[in-house]
């Protein structure tokens, strides 16, 4: 048992270390994450559709929040397992939140890459990241599968 759980920790370590050697040869480093969450939310509050949503769920709670997603990108980009959050649940609920906010949320994203990534190879990775989170929040908040049954479909 010993040695599985000291394979399972070089293992992680190994993956760590990918991630850490990924990151670095694409110029992104803590600070760059920092940057990111700092400008990409700093936008956020001030968009006419994402604001209002954003604000009213984090009112009076910003700064838990921006640690919150400077833990959660770091972790992400270097496969840290710092971030123990609950993505999806903390998603749940939120007033006026519908699946039509995702694609301007990554438009938004997407724009603040184009102004602060290092190179197209970091901004590349980051909305392909930030693609796949949008898609699994969408599914996981807003679909049905009952709208997938091809009982229910015309013909």
């Amino acid at each position: 048992m010993n040695s599985e759980l000291q394979g399972r920790a070089a293992h992680a370590a190994a993956i760590r270390q990918r991630a850490e050697a990924e990151m670095n040869a694409m110029g992104i480093d803590n600070a760059f994450i920092d940057r990111l969450v700092e400008t990409f939310y700093g936008r956020v509050l001030t968009h006419p559709e994402l604001g209002p949503v954003f604000d009213a769920r984090l009112a009076g709670r910003w700064p838990e929040h921006m640690a919150k997603m400077k833990s959660f990108w770091s972790s992400v980009a270097f496969r840290s397992g710092a971030y123990g959050g609950k993505p999806v649940q903390a998603h749940v609920g939120v007033a006026n939140m519908t699946p039509a906010l995702f694609p301007q949320w990554l438009e938004l994203f997407a724009a603040t890459l184009d102004d602060i990534a290092p190179n197209a190879a970091a901004k590349a990775w980051f909305m392909a990241t930030a693609e796949r989170i949008a898609k699994s929040l969408t599914l996981s908040l807003f679909y049905n599968p009952a709208l997938d049954d091809p009982a229910r479909k015309p013909a």
